[in-house]
């Protein structure tokens, strides 16, 4: 009987190895699946000038470059999948795209549902204000009263950055950056908040109705590529890739984020 217990302790003991060992093989070979499948299918949202539509309805900006070469540098065609910013991560986590490559802020509570890789990006906030409205509010004392509504994206940083900071504040979350920023126009909203440059450029771009509520950035972090966690290998691919790229990464951040010689490419924004 001893005997008997103890081949069966050791039986199991075996499976269990097995099993657990079986999701690290599979999950090890997610490259391998990209290129024998032929595309990379790259999760983002909307949002200037990180990815919008041109005039002629295709994708361009900041990710929708970094997006193309990682995948001619895989070997294998690009398969853009626009999503709602809001349900981004639980559509990886479902399996409708390989990796987000989104200017997702990297943060603590989104580290525990996925995997990023290292920073290929860096970003900080803007506050494009209503004249009308917050031309006498001083920032950021004067911003946090029951008086003064907020407007972002919804499921962004920015969202929760002004529930912490303004919590006396009314908070308006908008799917689509236009409308958003269009309420602040219109005085329907006294500020927008979200990752410039936009702010920046609506800002110059209205500068009878809009003004820099805080000619600073504030709450800078970095942007990872997020994928599904324990996909070891594709990690590692793409730290890789994001260290030998460095020179890319600058230049094409420079275009998009420090010049608009892209603007007429698109519609107004």
């Amino acid at each position: 009987m001893k005997l008997f217990k103890r081949t069966l302790g050791i039986f199991a003991m075996a499976l269990a190895s097995l099993l657990a060992a079986q999701p690290t093989i599979a999950q090890e070979n997610m490259v391998d699946t990209i290129k024998k499948r032929g595309n990379l299918k790259v999760g983002f949202a909307t949002f200037v000038p990180w990815a919008m539509r041109d005039k002629q309805g295709k994708f361009v900006g900041f990710e929708i470059d970094v997006a193309a070469k990682v995948a001619k540098d895989l070997g294998v065609e690009l398969d853009l999948q626009p999503t709602a910013w809001d349900g981004i991560i639980p559509s990886l986590i479902g399996g409708k795209f390989d990796v987000i490559i989104g200017g997702m802020t990297v943060t603590p509570p989104r580290r525990e549902q996925i995997d990023f890789t290292d920073q290929y990006s860096t970003s900080g906030l803007g506050a494009a204000a209503n004249k009308q409205l917050a031309s006498k509010l001083a920032w950021p004392a004067d911003y946090n009263s029951t008086s003064v509504t907020f407007a972002c994206r919804r499921g962004s940083s920015p969202c929760g950055y002004i529930e912490r900071t303004f919590p006396k504040a009314t908070l308006r979350q908008f799917d689509d950056m236009g409308l958003g920023i269009q309420e602040v126009i219109n005085g329907n909203a006294h500020v927008w908040i979200s990752a410039e440059p936009f702010p920046t450029f609506k800002s110059v771009q209205q500068p009878d109705k809009l003004f820099r509520a805080n000619s600073e950035l504030f709450e800078g972090g970095f942007e990872g590529m997020g994928i599904k966690k324990g996909n070891p290998a594709l990690l590692k691919h793409l730290n890789e890739w994001i260290a030998k790229n460095q020179v890319f990464l600058k230049e094409r951040r420079t275009y998009w984020f420090s010049t608009q010689d892209w603007a007429s490419q698109v519609p107004a924004f």
